[in-house]
């Protein structure tokens, strides 16, 4: 089953990294999460700080919307 994280917990899991100079591996291995997983929340918060993680699995607007035009 795919687990599913908050919100506020990519981004606590995030400022392990980017704030406390915790590397990716440790941090990943202290919260029980793939690498990839955290790089990838390292890299959408630096990106889109403001809009990352919109949750409940929702697709960015954007791309929610390029998605649609693609079906078209």
């Amino acid at each position: 089953m795919r687990r599913k994280f908050t919100k506020e917990f990519k981004f606590e899991a995030v400022k392990l990294v980017t704030d406390r100079g915790v590397s990716v591996a440790q941090a990943a291995r202290d919260l029980d999460l793939a690498e990839s997983v955290l790089r990838r929340w390292v890299r959408e918060a630096a990106d889109t700080p403001v809009t990352a993680f919109p949750g409940n699995g929702q697709q960015r607007a954007e791309l929610a919307e390029i998605a649609a035009l693609k079906k078209e």
